[in-house]
């Protein structure tokens, strides 16, 4: 009999597995089709979007959508110079413990071999499973492998490419999405398109049951095809609003082809969320979270954007830092160009990210929270979708430990070269800087001082590992 049924009473007793409490950092792969135009997310819907700056793009640099449309942009991605175990290897250094492929994204253009549609990496475009040579390159390397699935909000998502424009010189044209050609691309979906301009995203899910059980075959095709240890859904648990069962099915299935697998959705409700690990995208919890969570973020956009203003080094360490206090992971996306390089920024942005972790990883990985998350007076804003980088103060901490020790992360370096901590009370028998070595401290009424070094080791998050 198998270990879990589809059911919330029997999927609400997942225990995380410790390899993915212990990971805390996993690099993401966001990549497909849309990263052709190296215009951003959302470009397949926003395309057909008239006035959106992705449409004015598309119409005055490959032409109008009613005669080029998404399935020649997809034609396009050729994945040329794509060398996943270089990859790999630049993020396994910057200190990555596990590596998450996106399978398929709400335009319905699936990275692998898929039997369900001609719409796939193998068939079309690169002529390679995308997925499989990424997991053979996360395997060899030891990291364990998860996939993320885009597609059950692709019903209504892609309704836009059934409208038309209603202004200009292509006024009242059809977009190619209304050819029965292609409808196992954009789908019988035009009941989601209200007018010209306006689709319908509310309720996220469609409510077809039709399209709930293609779902269900999709989701269950990836899972057997490749075991991954991570299924990430972009959305709630599959389809609550109507039915949650298909969602149940596939959870279940994931955990009995796969012990040791994690499944991610973003339904912060306790009942809901108890099937797996919660995740909240650029976005964190306030305090600690009683299980482990994820934040799933980008460096960038998600897809390759030519006018990215990237976050620093520096700002992704402060967000790992306060997440993993919290009891968090982070899962980091680093955009790709249409052939499957990485850019000299995100490139310089994993070395930096690589060289702090191998002086303080050890004050991350395998950690658990501390009883208090962090001390000061600084905060990150709790807010969907913002990711501001905080200017922390010298009194600013962020907490970890790991047996008998605490680890202090300073998010500024105090100018006096000395820190004053308040919320480790217990008896202090030692302290180390890391990438220094020991330092003088003391312990009077609780209150622990250390005098540290002219200078700091690192420019951003210095870590204290305090003996008790």
């Amino acid at each position: 009999m198998s270990p879990f049924d589809p059911s919330f009473e029997s999927l609400t007793t997942f225990e995380c597995p410790d390899w993915f409490r212990d990971a805390k950092l996993g690099i993401w792969a966001h990549w497909g089709p849309q990263s052709v135009p190296r215009y951003g997310d959302w470009y397949a819907r926003n395309m057909y979007r008239e006035g959106s700056d992705q449409y004015r793009y598309h119409l005055r640099t490959y032409g109008h959508p009613s005669e080029f449309g998404y399935k020649d942009i997809a034609e396009r991605w050729k994945a040329e110079r794509f060398d996943p175990g270089a990859l790999m290897d630049q993020f396994a250094a910057a200190g990555a413990r596990y590596f998450v492929a996106q399978a398929v994204h709400h335009d319905n253009f699936f990275n692998y071999d898929s039997a369900l549609t001609r719409w796939n990496s193998v068939k079309l475009g690169p002529g390679k499973d995308i997925v499989g040579l990424w997991k053979a390159a996360a395997t060899e390397r030891g990291l364990p492998f998860g996939l993320t699935e885009h597609l059950g909000a692709a019903f209504s998502w892609f309704a836009a490419a059934k409208g038309h424009d209603r202004h200009g010189p292509y006024a009242g044209v059809p977009y190619d999405g209304v050819d029965p050609a292609n409808r196992d691309l954009y789908l019988d979906n035009g009941a989601y398109l209200t007018g010209p301009e306006v689709v319908v995203q509310d309720p996220w899910y469609a409510t077809e049951p039709a399209w709930h059980q293609h779902w269900l075959d999709a989701v269950t095709e990836m899972i057997d095809k490749y075991q991954p240890d991570l299924l990430y859904s972009d959305g709630p648990l599959p389809f609550g609003s109507v039915d949650y069962t298909p969602g149940l099915r596939a959870v279940a299935h994931l955990y009995n082809t796969n012990p040791r697998a994690v499944y991610q959705q973003k339904d912060r409700s306790p009942e809901v969320s108890a099937v797996g690990i919660m995740d909240i995208e650029r976005s964190q919890t306030p305090e600690i979270n009683p299980l482990p969570w994820q934040t799933d973020t980008s460096v960038g956009d998600w897809f390759y954007n030519v006018r990215d203003v990237y976050k620093s080094a520096g700002h992704v360490v402060e967000m790992l830092v306060d997440i993993v206090s919290k009891n968090g992971n982070l899962l980091l996306n680093v955009p790709q160009l249409p052939d499957g390089t990485i850019d000299a920024e995100c490139t310089q942005i994993l070395e930096e990210l690589g060289e702090w972790m191998r002086v303080c990883g050890e004050g991350i990985y395998g950690t658990r929270p501390y009883r208090v998350f962090g001390e000061g007076p600084s905060s990150v804003v709790i807010k969907g979708f913002t990711e501001d980088r905080v200017p922390w103060t010298a009194s600013d901490f962020r907490f970890t430990r790991k047996d008998d020790t605490v680890y202090a992360f300073q998010m500024a370096w105090p100018a006096d070269g000395r820190v004053v901590i308040r919320s480790v009370t217990e008896s202090v028998t030692a302290v180390r800087l890391l990438g220094h070595g020991p330092v003088p401290f003391d312990q009077v009424h609780g209150v622990l001082v250390v005098s540290l070094p002219d200078r700091a080791p690192l420019q951003v998050a210095n870590c204290l590992a305090i003996e008790v």
